[in-house]
């Protein structure tokens, strides 16, 4: 078996596995083409730029397409469509999956990595474009150029690819401002003792949920809360102008409850009790 034969078999499988559990209502899915090339991906390693990128995408199936599927191939671009279940009937939903030339894209597959490898949620209007023109595609694809049928899907991948980064960026952005505005809070009321999640949401009108979700990559809010405070202790232990300061009053100014409180958390955090990190950053200034 040839190389495009073996290519030709992977997608038709890909295909086979692209069912509803996979590609969700109003969800786009961006992946490497092929398992190899997508571990090569994700791991960053060497040559890990994958030949080709697939687009999949739940949405209405033409009525002409059969229970088995559809399939266009071309050298640099395929577009198969898969019935999700017979139970909808003609015209129902399926997938659509566009494979394209990660090379004939002027997006690269460095500016693609926030779209890669996660569900992301695809505009109504998006969809609609996306699945009238494989509706009006497949019902034409007869009586057209097949050159003109591959710069066609190359340049509706294009247009799927840049409307979802920019949504994909712009919400990126959102929450990375949120969560600098949520630090910036727990920052300037670190020292109180009642600073809560709760206390954070209210402040930032947002619900818990949100602040949960702006915390999601660590240790949540009370860890963030544990981190920024052991962090200020570290500093005002390590300064010699508050040499005079005791312990007590340190936990105090960094909102921990007692001192006894202070000095479990920060062993556990740093390794050292307060004392002894105090002694050995002031001795070796």
């Amino acid at each position: 078996m040839g190389r495009l034969d073996r290519e030709v078999r992977a997608e038709e499988q890909l295909t086979e596995r692209a069912d509803g559990q996979e590609v969700a209502s109003g969800f786009l899915v961006v992946r490497a083409s092929g398992a190899s090339a997508a571990l090569r991906a994700l791991g960053g390693a060497k040559g890990g730029e994958p030949d080709r990128v697939q687009l999949l995408m739940r949405c209405p199936i033409p009525a002409v397409v059969a229970e088995s599927g559809s399939t266009l191939r071309f050298p640099d671009s395929a577009l198969h469509l898969l019935p999700v279940s017979t139970q909808d009937g003609p015209g129902g939903h399926g997938v659509v999956m566009l494979t394209v030339s990660t090379a004939r894209l002027s997006l690269s597959f460095g500016e693609l990595r926030p779209l890669m490898f996660q569900p992301v949620a695809v505009d109504a209007v998006l969809q609609k474009v996306f699945a009238g023109a494989i509706e009006h595609l497949l019902a034409a694809a007869p009586a057209l150029d097949p050159h003109g049928i591959a710069h066609h899907l190359l340049g509706l991948a294009e247009l799927v690819l840049r409307s979802a980064l920019r949504t994909e960026l712009d919400r990126a952005d959102v929450l990375g401002n949120r969560r600098r505005e949520a630090i910036d809070y727990i920052k300037t009321h670190l020292a109180e003792p009642g600073l809560c999640a709760e206390r954070i949401a209210d402040a930032l009108f947002i619900s818990r949920r949100r602040l949960y979700q702006l915390f999601d990559d660590g240790d949540g809010v009370s860890g963030r809360i544990r981190a920024l405070r052991v962090e200020r202790a570290k500093a005002l232990l390590g300064d010699p102008a508050k040499a005079s300061q005791g312990i007590g009053e340190i936990a105090k100014n960094c909102g921990f409850t007692n001192a006894a409180h202070f000095s479990r958390t920060f062993r556990k955090v740093v390794g050292a009790t307060p004392r002894e990190y105090r002694d050995r950053e002031l001795a070796g200034r």
